[in-house]
């Protein structure tokens, strides 16, 4: 089997296709595999990491807000769009596969739609709730549309295209580790433990919250442990803050860095975890059954992480604050009304296990198949 798969821009995009092409050397261990992508994004590094080759093809998407600088962005769009038909050609010809999979980002557009006008089964992979602009796209000529929740056909033409829900592929070993276990290997004893992270870059959001959050808990000597990320953004700010507030960045109870390298141990240990509401992230809270408080990301397309993060709010997992609300006080109040009512964050950590789906990968592998046996 050869299987090409389009995807880029970031890793919400391209994380998922590396998983599916792991699912797929499962049960087809000869498998080959080309990826297609933009060579200024993170597929660029990404995917040769991984251990897999990239051929680059150039696109660009539209900036709707008016200036000069997005008029110049949008020439460049429109000089790559007149290419991009005729390199995706060049792309497919090449390697010709059996079957082509696009996870979203621009450089899936052209890719996937020419290897549909050409013949090659196809199909897509939608993480969030609200889909890309690409996907929805693409959907209407694609072979088979794999979405992570059922919400997203809301914002879909859904009776122009076949599609199943396949939920999102997640690390391994995120729910090998007991929550005491977990706690041991950080440090810790088995208070009330809390997680929380901005991503690699960190979110100033929520860095400012959890700032006034340790110091809160740590000088009211509440028995909370507390794992903060930063980010990279978070560098020179928030170990100042501590340092100025006189609390260490690692103690009995804290462990505070820039970058959370143990993320299966850190989220094992955690009974309540504050974070934004990408696809991944709050795959990853499902298959941990974690409660959390969601403060969703109001700068990316679509307004996506909201929509994503209503289906955990919704199903009575989450407790979702819009940036624009999440006072230091309104995140406080929450963690307190949660560390005081641990039957509470136990009902939403349920709630959040039970959105999981188990078998996401068997999911997959049910459509690859499919795809593949049109080539017979």
């Amino acid at each position: 089997m050869k299987v090409l798969f389009a995807c880029g821009g970031t890793g919400g995009h391209i994380n998922p296709a590396l998983a599916i092409a792991e699912i797929i050397k499962s049960k087809y261990p000869d498998a080959e595999f080309l990826f297609a992508g933009t060579p200024n994004g993170m597929e660029a590094k990404l995917v040769p990491q991984a251990g897999y080759r990239l051929e680059t093809i150039k696109v660009a998407g539209f900036q709707r807000q008016l200036s000069l600088e997005n008029i110049g962005r949008n020439i460049k769009a429109v000089a790559y769009l007149a290419t991009s038909g005729k390199r995706a050609k060049e792309i497919i010809t090449g390697f010709k596969p059996d079957i082509a999979i696009g996870t979203g980002g621009y450089a899936a557009g052209p890719v996937i739609r020419k290897a549909a006008r050409m013949g090659i089964p196809t199909a897509i992979h939608e993480q969030n709730a609200y889909p890309g602009v690409t996907n929805k796209l693409l959907a209407k000529e694609v072979d088979y549309v794999m979405l992570t929740v059922k919400e997203a056909l809301d914002y879909m033409d859904k009776d122009k295209f076949e599609h199943s829900i396949t939920g999102l592929p997640v690390r391994g070993g995120i729910r090998k580790m007991s929550k005491s276990e977990a706690r041991r290997k950080l440090g810790f004893d088995d208070s009330f433990t809390i997680l929380s992270f901005g991503g690699s870059l960190g979110a100033g959001c929520i860095n400012d919250t959890m700032t006034e959050t340790i110091k809160w808990h740590t000088k009211k000597g509440l028995k909370i442990n507390h794992i903060h990320g930063y980010g990279g953004n978070g560098r020179d700010t928030f170990p100042k803050a501590m340092a100025d507030a006189g609390i260490p960045m690692k103690s009995d109870r804290l462990r505070i860095t820039e970058y959370i390298n143990d993320m299966d141990v850190c989220l094992a240990a955690a009974d309540l975890v504050v974070c934004r509401s990408g696809a991944s992230t709050l795959a990853e809270l499902q298959a941990a059954g974690k409660a959390s408080i969601l403060i969703p990301s109001p700068i990316v397309a679509g307004n996506h992480q909201y929509h994503n993060a209503m289906v955990l709010g919704k199903a009575g997992a989450a407790v979702v604050i819009e940036q624009k609300n999440a006072t230091n006080e309104k995140i406080i109040s929450t963690i307190e009304e949660l560390y005081n009512d641990r039957d509470k964050a136990e009902v939403m950590s349920h709630n959040a296990s039970k959105l999981h789906l188990d078998d996401t990968n068997g999911r997959i592998l049910a459509v690859i198949d499919k795809l593949y046996a049109k080539t017979k």
